[in-house]
């Protein structure tokens, strides 16, 4: 059956609401990340082992995965950027950096429009494509794949998690609803995921702050003060190194509970 499809989405301005769309709402971007300075490995597990990068071909084009490799895993977490902003991610760069030393095998994931240098992102159905194009190449190492993203992302994986056969998601900014309309909500995606789901969520997020998630069998972690890209305030408690180990503490110790 021809499938017609949608249009690109628009980019989405630092924080406004979305223009309304007749179909699916766009995506709003994330503020742009910071690359995380290079790091020496923490443990002899991790300098075993070194980062590497692949292209493979999917229906919505070439996408890109580099992986950062456990020198012994037990399972691979691919996550994936949102819209408006790619795997130099604070909270991709971390993740990568220190779940390795635990026996996890990051592949940090550029959809095909990252990888062609195009700053809109386009349909949800076209972001799903790429992931699903990407998957064989995830399960290639034979373990177990949990799916995750970041914001745009982290809706990518919820979708396609159960078709996929996905161990679990991890949903960092789950862009629960576009700022300031909270009715135009995306619960039923997460809710829908069907497997284990983490959310990691910022707690002055302005897509969705954790009190406003609906009751499900998910866990939430909150990085108190940190907003979508989680950022925090110069006057926060915590730093920015301090809200980094929130999330990579707190995804570590919920990885182990799979098990």
């Amino acid at each position: 059956m021809t499938e017609i499809s949608e249009p690109a989405e628009p980019a989405e301005p630092a924080e406004p609401a979305e223009p309304a769309e007749p179909a699916e709402p766009a995506e709003t971007a994330e503020p742009a990340e910071t690359a995380e300075p290079a790091e020496t490995a923490e443990t002899a597990e991790t300098a075993e082992t070194a980062e590497t990068a692949e292209t493979v071909e999917t229906d919505a084009g070439t996408a890109r995965i580099t992986w950062h490799p456990a020198a012994r895993p037990h399972l691979v977490l691919a996550v994936s950027h949102g819209a408006g902003g790619g795997i130099e991610a604070r909270d991709l760069r971390a993740l990568a950096r220190v779940l390795p030393a635990h026996g996890v095998t990051v592949a940090l994931v550029e959809q095909p429009w990252r990888v062609a240098g195009k700053k809109l992102a386009p349909a949800p159905k076209t972001l799903d494509a790429g992931w699903r194009g990407l998957w064989p190449a995830l399960t290639g190492p034979g373990l177990p794949v949990i799916a995750g993203g970041r914001s745009a992302g982290a809706r990518v994986a919820c979708r396609t998690a159960r078709e996929l056969g996905a161990a679990a998601v991890l949903a960092l900014s789950f862009p629960l609803h576009p700022p300031g309309r909270p009715e135009k909500s995306r619960a039923d995606e997460l809710l829908g995921a069907g497997v284990p789901t983490l959310v990691v969520q910022g707690g002055n997020d302005p897509f969705g702050k954790p009190e406003e998630f609906p009751e499900g069998s998910h866990r939430l972690i909150e990085v108190p003060y940190g907003d979508h890209g989680f950022a925090v305030p110069k006057r926060a408690p915590l730093g920015e190194d301090e809200a980094m180990d929130v999330i990579t503490d707190g995804v570590r110790a919920w990885i182990a509970s799979l098990r």
